[in-house]
């Protein structure tokens, strides 16, 4: 089938009763560019109990299009892909009910060309809803791709090729094809089946044609069994894919990317990839694309991916939802590994209106929608059925793990399954007091915030042992939320039993990834979280003992916006605890110095396990001239020196036997800060931090010189205050104001400040930290102009070449 997008020309309005128009005044419809999350636009509410979703409201919408269709199509199977809609939605073509979707993360396809009127305009609508169901932002409306298919009676459908290499050697790789031709003609046809395998370079490497006879009205499944001679092999280090293109002569055409590698698994070697033992270093990542809300655009999926993978993770659990697409691709091309999960609810409800309410009817649609949206993507290695489902350590609920174990591996066998079991709530039937936050603030929540020591004390118990052994082992991998004392205990309890850390402290990963190395049956740690995200708002946030405030509590009041423990925060800007995770993971020789804001020095920390230092990568602290102030140095060499201004503070001993960290005492002053690390005696390397000077200048940057019009491309200006060296001004924020002409258009702008009003569909945002994120969506081929102006600043230009995309 022909694919083309069908993400131009919609128009969108908040829903309302078609009886209260009838009434009232009629609320116009304003246009929109897929993909869209209709709830950024909403006006954040300062309620009690709106952190989770970073205090916007949930809210009804509605979208629609007019489309024209040819005469000429008449007869064709004409087909809609959504690949998410947030939340319930419900499509109708021409009036006419199409189609329904509850769970917001699923893609889904409506067979249109019966609701269609050839040789003149149709018109779809589409409806959504999100309300109380979520346990962070999700996000709104059709915020990711829409396609339009167009095919003949006899035709490969959408998703119908599906490729997997079961036999893999240095000499020759079998590649098996399995494609799905469909039939909608009243006779029997038999049409010739054509297969290549191409390789990078877009050379034949393998080919076959075979006929295949289609009884009417029934779809018939070819499986076809090639072989590539001296493969290359996909892999995180060396991601090559391949094309494999299938044709119908004369009628139809697909072709999809994908990757020969294996996959192996034991408790004695953990996970090879193509027979080498490959650790996960894994950043645990939501969906939102920070400034652009839960808009999934390829660009900004790409950049994500690109950027971890820069920060030393090579696997991304998708948290707690199914991969989009476009990420997968990324993931595919940039040799990042991917745990995608199914659900993070079940039958027992996490919010009032979720998707347990829908999950017994759906549950096994929306395993299939996932399952086939990965098949062919070599990045994923692991499944996930679920996050933190209480029913883990009930009877029931161990037999509905069974279930959805069984269905995903009658669709694909050659992945392994986990499921991300949080052994503490996996009690929550015997220790129900602790399900709801009591007058002093001692929910589930606040008690891992509190003291993760007591999580995995209760995680260790022999209730827990025995109320989760049936619900670990329907799967090939346990996976384990905040659970690692049981890492060590389980290897002797439960020998066959492989292990993954799905959701860990930060702040332990030097900890977590001792464990990791340790113990084979151990295969990788994932952060909570590798990018920040919007909602559970201000869990990572520094929190300091008062007198109101005897411990954590869990999420921050309004105006907090983001959660504030990703390595990356939502801009993508790289954070002090980053470069703590690149050491502990051996990818970095050099120490890193981050300094604690100097105004809280002394004060008793009582910030969560989410929560890294108060720390920033600054050495300007206006009006703190002389004020004490604590210097960390991360590395792993033995001995770090710290140098300010020249003068030494002597040297202190670092590496992995000291948690690769140091600290050291000091008072501020202007000028230069040094950190020189020694390994037997001798300079092993050295980080610098300078304060930044007068005048204070306005800098922008785009991440490339030209994007392209069409494909989900952006361009990101960084927007920064620097002094004439080029230094960061971390102390002198202020609003910057962007104006965008030319082929593009502004699609968010914002900042990673943590807590403020500010919106990121205003042309205007204050920095934070000395920084700000533009985000630009090109309109067509040509020239966009970046114009960047703040107070006292000089302004500056951006210019960016938008080109015409490959035919």
């Amino acid at each position: 089938m022909i694919r083309t997008s069908f993400n131009d020309n919609w128009q969108f309005r908040s829903k309302v009763s078609p009886f209260a128009e009838l009434s009232g005044p009629v609320v116009p419809f304003k246009p929109v560019t897929l993909p869209h999350d209709a709830m950024l636009a909403r006006d954040r509410e300062a309620t009690t109990d709106g952190g989770a979703t970073a205090y916007f409201p949930g809210g009804a919408y509605e979208y629609r299009k007019m489309f024209f269709v040819a005469e000429e199509h008449r007869g064709k199977r004409i087909v809609l892909e959504f690949e998410g809609v947030y939340r319930d939605a419900v499509v109708f073509l021409n009036g006419d009910y199409a189609g329904q979707r509850p769970y917001g993360y699923s893609q889904f396809f409506i067979d249109a060309d019966r609701f269609l009127r050839f040789g003149e305009d149709n018109e779809i609508r589409v409806e959504c809803r999100t309300h109380q169901d979520s346990r962070w932002y999700t996000g709104a409306g059709i915020y990711r791709d829409t396609w339009l298919f167009i095919g003949e009676v006899v035709r490969i459908g959408p998703e119908g090729v599906r490729v997997t290499t079961p036999d893999i050697d240095a000499e020759r790789a079998v590649v098996e094809v399995a494609t799905t031709v469909e039939n909608d003609s009243i006779e029997v046809r038999t049409v010739e089946l054509v297969t290549e395998i191409r390789d990078a370079t877009g050379t034949v490497v393998a080919s076959d044609t075979a006929p295949v006879t289609l009884q009417p009205g029934e779809p018939a499944t070819a499986g076809r069994r090639l072989y590539v001679q001296v493969p290359s092999l996909w892999s995180p280090d060396s991601p090559t894919l391949y094309t494999c293109a299938v044709s119908i002569t004369g009628t139809d055409a697909v072709e999809v990317a994908f990757g020969i590698r294996s996959l192996r698994l034991d408790p004695r070697h953990g996970m090879r990839i193509n027979g080498e033992t490959v650790k996960l270093r894994g950043a645990c990542v939501h969906h939102d694309n920070g400034p652009l809300g839960a808009a999934t655009f390829a660009r900004a999926e790409e950049r994500r991916v690109r950027l971890l993978k820069d920060a030393g993770f090579n696997a991304i659990r998708m948290s707690h939802h199914p991969m989009s697409t476009a990420m997968l691709d990324a993931c595919d091309r940039l040799g990042m590994l991917v745990v995608d999960e199914a659900f993070d609810i079940w039958t027992w409800g996490k919010s009032p209106f979720d998707y347990s309410l829908s999950f017994p009817e759906w549950w096994e649609r929306d395993i299939e929608a996932m399952v086939a949206k990965d098949h062919n993507h070599p990045s994923v290695v692991l499944y996930s059925i679920g996050n933190e489902i209480p029913e883990t350590g009930t009877a029931a609920g161990a037999a509905w793990g069974r279930k959805l174990a069984t269905k995903v591996r009658a669709l694909d066998d050659t992945r392994f399954l986990t499921n991300a079991v949080n052994n503490l709530l996996a009690l929550l039937s015997d220790i129900t007091a602790l399900r709801s936050q009591d007058e002093e603030g001692t929910g589930i929540n606040t008690l891992m915030a509190d003291s993760g020591n007591d999580v995995n004390a209760i995680a260790a118990s022999e209730l827990v042992t025995t109320r989760t052994a049936e619900s670990y082992s329907v799967l090939d991998v346990a996976g384990m939320n905040y659970s690692e004392i049981r890492y060590e205990s389980d290897r002797t309890l439960f020998p066959n039993r492989i292990i993954l850390g799905t959701e860990t402290f930060p702040t332990r990963i030097d900890e977590l990834w001792r464990l990791v190395a340790q113990h084979s049956h151990v295969i990788g740690d994932f952060t909570w979280t590798g990018w920040d995200y919007l909602g559970e708002a201000g869990i990572g946030r520094p929190q300091y003992s008062t007198s109101d405030t005897p411990r954590p509590t869990f999420t921050a009041p309004y105006p907090y916006l983001v959660a504030g423990c990703g390595d990356l925060d939502i801009t993508g800007h790289r954070r002090p605890a980053s470069y703590y995770r690149e050491i502990v993971f051996g990818l970095r020789s050099r120490p890193y110095l981050a300094v604690r804001r100097p105004r809280h020095h002394g004060r008793t920390v009582l910030s969560s396990r989410w929560a890294w230092s108060d720390t920033i990568a600054g050495w300007t602290w206006p009006g703190d001239e002389a004020a004490p102030v604590t210097v960390e140095v991360y590395s792993d060499a033995e001995e770090v020196e710290l140098l300010v201004n020249g003068r030494s503070l002597g040297r202190n001993p670092a590496g992995e036997q000291h948690r690769f960290r140091t600290e050291f005492e000091t008072a501020y002053e202007p000028g230069e800060l040094v950190a020189i690390a020694y390994r037997n005696g001798r300079e092993s390397g050295r980080d610098i931090l300078r304060t930044a000077t007068a005048p204070i200048m306005l800098h922008a940057e785009a991440d490339r010189p030209a994007i392209t019009a069409g494909v989900g491309d952006l361009s990101y200006v960084t927007v920064t205050l620097v002094d004439p060296a080029g230094t960061v001004h971390t102390a002198a924020d202020r609003p910057v104001r962007v104006d965008v002409s030319g082929a593009g258009t502004l699609t968010g702008f914002g900042s990673a400040a943590p807590s403020n009003e500010e919106r990121f569909d205003a042309t205007e945002h204050h920095t934070y930290e000395g920084r700000a994120l533009a985000v630009v969506l090109p309109t067509g081929p040509g020239t966009i102009r970046l114009t960047a102006t703040a107070p006292d600043c000089d302004p500056v230009e951006v210019l960016i070449t938008v080109e015409e995309p490959a035919r």
